[in-house]
């Protein structure tokens, strides 16, 4: 149905609420950059709306520190583009100091937590393997 998928790969390692936490900001990268991905407003029985969400399916899965690193270079040597989040944004507050510690680190260090991508099926596929379904 769908010639892309969108995958968020998170680090198995991680207490419950960080695996939470980050997937909703994985995901809301994902959207913001492809806005074409958010349906209609839901209506319930009661005429209550509610607001939209991807139109697209996502699979979560998970890894140790390396798979996602190995992910994270992946889609970077194929050209498709990630959201990724850090261990060391889990000790700030706010996007701007989010970005400070994000830039202070690159691709190859084992700090990569989650890391999120849209493209074409096989390519994802080819990317994410390593990676398991999260359970």
């Amino acid at each position: 149905m769908f010639d892309t998928k969108i995958a968020i790969i998170v680090r198995d390692d991680l207490a419950t609420w960080q695996k939470l936490n980050v997937t909703a900001f994985l995901m809301s990268g994902i959207t913001g950059a492809n806005p074409d991905l958010i349906g209609d407003f839901y209506k319930d029985s009661d005429g209550n709306s509610h607001l939209p969400m991807s139109v697209q399916p996502v699979i979560v899965l998970s890894g140790a520190a390396n798979v996602l690193t190995n992910i994270r270079n992946r889609a970077r040597n194929r050209g498709v583009e990630t959201v990724a989040y850090i261990e060391e944004m889990f000790a700030t507050g706010h996007d701007e100091a989010n970005r400070a510690v994000f830039s202070e680190h690159g691709p190859d260090e084992p700090n990569t937590v989650g890391i999120a991508l849209r493209a074409n099926n096989k390519v994802v596929d080819k990317i994410t393997k390593g990676a398991k379904m999260h359970g």
